[in-house]
């Protein structure tokens, strides 16, 4: 029982830093229509500008704030520079594009603040929670994880179905002509979904950090299950990503655990399960009928 209990506990909190990987990959795919391959490298990126900050002296908190600022503008410089020139050609441009920048971010993390193992500090405990003689796999900083994806989800719900901004993106993804003619600032919209995007990124990249190791490559596992995990609860939904998430990491932690071999069966149930989804609800299991359709 306390080895189901600390499985679960473990799988629920890595599946919300799946989640929060994954609603980054929601927003921007909502706001542009678009998927970003070089999200994890940006992220990763904003992750060693913050432990250089914090190498340096400055607090957790202030290096946090200046993550996120520096993934905003990041993401606008992109979509500004990067992504604005290829976005009225074929749609597989920029993809392809978004793939030659993580390679491209990637190798000058590694130029800029070397390849080396590094330790990334968490702003509370990393010991479990003692529930009477034992000790659960449930520490302060997962419940800081957990907090961070809700309140995050909870955002980008109310961006999307309550402001006029998140249906002027939404509008400018789906219909630029029309959204033109409606008075719709359709560069303004792409540019602000890049940016948003890349402020879920940097804060996910920051999650899987604290408390552990970074390197130029620590985000590429997290690149492909945050991607199946948005695919699972739908590119479309924001509470689909956080489900998806839950959902694989739940099941990646029981195949972990109890399998032979368990830890090396991962990455090939993260496969099952997404040709599961692929074959079964290609939309996602938050996927409405008119995404399908579309």
């Amino acid at each position: 029982m306390q080895q189901f209990v600390n499985v679960t506990l473990t799988g629920f909190t890595q599946g919300m830093i799946y989640a929060a990987f994954a609603l980054a990959l929601v927003l921007i795919w909502r706001s542009t229509r678009i998927v970003n391959f070089a999200q994890g490298s940006m992220a990763a990126a904003t992750a060693f500008i913050a432990l250089a900050l914090i190498n340096a002296g400055l607090s957790y908190w202030i290096a946090f704030v200046v993550a996120l600022a520096s993934g905003f503008l990041l993401g606008a410089i992109v979509e500004r520079v990067i992504i604005r020139p290829v976005e009225g050609g074929p749609e597989l441009n920029a993809v392809i594009v978004t793939l030659g920048l993580f390679v491209a971010i990637q190798a000058s993390i590694a130029i800029i603040f070397g390849s080396s193992f590094q330790s990334f500090p968490t702003p509370f405990g990393v010991r479990g929670f003692e529930l009477g003689d034992n000790t659960i796999a449930l520490t302060p900083t997962s419940l800081y994880i957990i907090g961070s994806v809700l309140i995050t989800m909870a955002l980008l719900v109310a961006l999307f179905r309550f402001t006029r901004v998140g249906l002027a993106m939404r509008a400018s993804a789906f219909g630029q002509e029309v959204a033109r003619l409606l008075g719709v600032k359709v560069g303004r919209m792409l540019t602000l979904g890049w940016a948003l995007a890349a402020v879920v990124g940097s804060l996910s990249g920051l999650l899987i950090a604290g408390g552990g190791f970074v390197y130029p490559a620590y985000m590429d596992s997290l690149i492909v299950f945050g991607f199946v995990a948005a695919v699972l609860g739908g590119l479309d939904s924001p509470i689909g990503a956080v489900v998806g998430g839950l959902i694989l990491g739940l099941a990646l932690s029981y195949v972990s655990g109890y399998a032979p071999r368990g830890s090396a069966l991962v990455n090939i149930a993260a496969l099952v399960i997404l040709m599961f989804v692929l074959l079964v609800r290609p939309g996602g299991l938050f996927a409405s009928s008119t995404a399908r359709r579309a």
